[in-house]
């Protein structure tokens, strides 16, 4: 039991009402720059840019799952609380790969943070209401999916634009024997 009280609790609130949201010490030992807050875990980020090099950064992990970085690029930037992609997007590499291209310093290598456990919590679906996908704006957007034909084996784009088209494209994904017979005419085909 004893063992256990040694793990690194953010908030202790927290353990009751998230279920516990915990980064054991061994977890977290071989991290440079590491911070612990009561809401958040602070780490030392940054992301190379083949064209400025490294931009450096505060990571904060929260109790939540949300991911906030500060920017210390040059010593005025004043660019805070951005998003995983938008500090990526200020350090000038925008390929929407962040969790590839923003590095944690791990016993004195860059480790990108997908290959550590500072992602574990992370719920991207979360920040996006009910997992729908948002644009910069912060607008609701729908992308279209797609739906291969058991007859003919083609590939059918369903828009998902309206209630309608949505509710079309979860019957089709429910039926295992469509096809494209089955498809009702539109205009746009």
């Amino acid at each position: 039991m004893e063992g256990k009280r040694k793990a690194v609790v953010f908030v202790e609130e927290a353990e009751e009402e998230d279920g516990g949201v915990i980064f054991g010490d061994e977890d977290l030992s071989e991290i440079s720059g590491l911070r612990r807050e009561r809401e958040y875990i602070e780490v030392t980020c940054g992301c190379t840019s083949f064209r400025y090099g490294d931009a450096a950064g505060k990571l904060r992990v929260f109790v939540r799952g949300d991911l906030e970085i500060s920017c210390e690029c040059t010593p005025g930037c004043e660019e805070d609380k951005l998003t995983p992609s938008a500090f990526e997007k200020h350090a000038g590499r925008e390929t929407r790969k962040w969790k590839n291209n923003i590095w944690v310093i791990m016993s004195g290598e860059k480790v990108p943070l997908a290959k550590t456990v500072l992602l574990k919590y992370y719920n991207e679906a979360s920040r996006n209401g009910n997992g729908g996908h948002k644009t910069q704006n912060g607008k609701p957007c729908h992308r279209d999916e797609f739906v291969r034909c058991t007859q003919c084996n083609k590939e059918r784009r369903f828009r998902l634009r309206t209630k309608e088209e949505c509710r079309i494209y979860h019957d089709v994904i429910a039926d295992t024997h469509w096809k494209c017979a089955d498809m009702k005419f539109s205009k746009r085909s």
